[in-house]
């Protein structure tokens, strides 16, 4: 049977044409697909603009349906069900992105990173937890680490928490020396009401040592040494503080009043806070003084004195309304009643006050109760800021 060359020279024009045809097709079909995507895309980036999350939600939905391998839509989609709050959505959405096994290595870790947000806003912090130890050694390491020690304070979880601090200042993410003194002070505070004051001890003599400069390690350290009976110890880190960081003195002062009086130095300690006193003037230090020399029987009328010279330095209706309480009115049947009212005016100017958030309270606080921030907190009462 002989090959006849005729039928290649009829078949070619034959393919030619339904390949151009075929060819037509597909363009056209790719053609509405762009169109549509694009549309339904740049419909909800408007009302995302607009702020219309409703419609921007239902507009990226139809986008991801006509075109589910675009990763960017998915993104777009699970950062607005993060936003209005639907968590589980979201995690869906990122969690489908993971499952991918086309989805390239930057993209994975960006799911990654926005799955761990989605269970950090939804409160499951063990899911949380979990989702950030997955993002070591990825581009989001530092963020990750900054939200683990959130968790980890969260839940007081002091141990794990200074894991992540250390690893973060060996990085260079940042000085985290004085963080984690605060967490060493914390495991040691749990020691101590456990009765275990040897290992409390040395965990506080470990936070003195990495953060030389902070205020609360040697005031724990001090306190501490005032419970297992030692006032020289006490002391001698108080002094080392006052050396160390003065505006913290302050805080530590009727704790020296206290040492002093028990191993018999109230003289030394008395000059130390005069000195202090002199260069800054402060109402807990001046208050510590006047407690001294009110023991003392050769010094023990000179409050009234004292309280007056502090309004020489400083406009002070705290110091006021102490000198006040000494002195006899003409009309000495009404001295209480306008002494309560004097007492309960300067009462919020005794508070000391957050300076993060302003947050006020009573007592000290070396992490803010309101914006959980450390350290935030001035040595100074309100009146004094």
């Amino acid at each position: 049977m002989e090959f006849d060359l005729s039928w290649i020279l009829l078949g070619l024009p034959v393919a030619f044409v339904l390949g151009w045809l075929a060819s037509r097709f597909d363009l056209r079909q790719l053609r509405a697909e762009n169109r549509r995507a694009p549309k339904a895309y740049f419909k909800g980036l408007n009302f995302l603009l607009n702020e219309q999350q409703d419609q921007a939600i239902d507009a990226f939905i139809e986008a991801v349906q006509n075109d589910p391998d675009t990763s960017e839509l998915h993104f777009a989609l699970g950062n607005l069900f993060r936003r209005r709050g639907e968590y589980d959505r979201a995690v869906r959405v990122h969690e489908h992105l993971l499952s991918r096994g086309d989805l390239s290595r930057t993209d994975r870790e960006r799911a990654q990173h926005a799955l761990a947000l989605d269970f950090l806003k939804a409160g499951l912090l063990d899911r949380a937890e979990d989702a950030l130890h997955r993002l070591e050694g990825t581009p989001f390491e530092a963020q990750a680490r900054l939200a683990l020690l959130a968790i980890y304070e969260r839940s007081r979880d002091w141990p794990h928490a200074a894991t992540i601090a250390r690893k973060m200042h060996d990085a260079d993410q940042g000085d985290f020396s004085t963080r984690q003194a605060h967490y060493l002070c914390e495991q040691a505070l749990a020691l101590i009401a456990q009765g275990d004051l040897p290992a409390a001890q040395a965990l506080l003599e470990q936070a003195v040592a990495a953060a030389p400069e902070a205020a609360r390690a040697r005031i724990e350290l001090a306190r501490l040494q005032r419970l297992m009976g030692q006032p020289t110890a006490v002391l001698a880190t108080l002094k080392t503080l006052g050396e160390r960081n003065p505006a913290a003195l302050p805080l530590a002062a009727p704790l020296m009043v206290e040492a002093a009086t028990a191993s018999g130095r109230t003289a030394e300690v008395h000059g130390l806070l005069q000195a202090h006193y002199e260069q800054a003037p402060s109402l807990d230090v001046l208050e510590s003084i006047v407690a001294m020399e009110a023991a003392d029987a050769a010094t023990s009328g000179s409050a009234r004195q004292r309280y007056v010279e502090h309004l020489d330095k400083e406009r002070s209706l705290v110091a006021a309304a102490k000198w006040l309480a000494t002195e006899k009115l003409e009309h000495e049947e009404f001295h209480p009643q306008i002494q309560r009212a004097l007492e309960h005016a300067v009462k919020p100017l005794t508070r000391y006050r957050c300076a993060a958030c302003g947050f006020e309270a009573r007592q000290h606080f070396w992490q803010c109760p309101g914006c959980q921030t450390w350290d935030s907190y001035p040595a100074r009462r309100v009146e004094e800021l």
